[in-house]
């Protein structure tokens, strides 16, 4: 059976990768937007090649759980993937998104060319001159490292299990957020 939600990838579809706590909610998140073609979860960062989720939890293997998100530039760009992705975390928290804490929850852009880089760069400055937050930013930018896709069971994780616990109190009201939010940036139905 085909999978109504997913899109065929455009030719020149575009790769950002964000860290901002639980991959589910990220993956959540990055799939409510119109332009998004794919989004899978994965581990990213650390020493430890082709690590399990259990190793990533022990906090030992320096990984991040992230999602490598491909989107088609044409339809939504670099900067509006940064503007969901710094109003749907908090990102002056280390290693910490609400009760989930590790550094495998840290926030991070991994970026993928000089102009990712540039454009986090300037608008992490740009959010720590407002006063958006309380705190600094703590958010890290550091150049893609080795992406491992996560375990067959995380992928798509909200949209299988929308009654699990963790769906119901966290990943709920998240997209509910985003929909407010980013109305004008989501996903039609066809």
């Amino acid at each position: 059976m085909k999978d109504e939600t997913a899109r065929e990838e455009p030719a020149q579809a575009e790769v950002a990768t964000f860290g901002a706590g639980c991959f589910w909610c990220v993956e959540a998140v990055f799939l409510e937007l119109d332009g998004v073609v794919c989004v899978e979860s994965g581990y990213s960062g650390g020493t430890v090649p082709d690590p399990t989720y259990e190793q990533i939890c022990t906090g030992t293997t320096g990984h991040v759980e992230v999602c490598r998100i491909r989107y088609d530039p044409a339809r939504i760009g670099y900067e509006d993937l940064l503007e969901v992705f710094w109003k749907t975390h908090d990102p002056t928290t280390p290693n910490r998104q609400g009760n989930d804490v590790g550094t495998q929850y840290r926030s991070v852009i991994f970026y993928h060319n000089q102009r990712q880089k540039a454009l986090a760069e300037k608008y992490k400055r740009q959010l720590d001159a407002s006063g958006a937050f309380q705190n600094r930013i703590v958010t890290e930018i550091e150049r893609a490292a080795e992406f491992y896709k996560a375990e067959q069971y995380h992928q798509d994780y909200y949209r299988n299990n929308p009654q699990q616990g963790y769906c119901r109190v966290v990943i709920g009201p998240k997209l509910e957020k985003v929909r407010n939010v980013f109305r004008d940036k989501l996903k039609t139905s066809d």
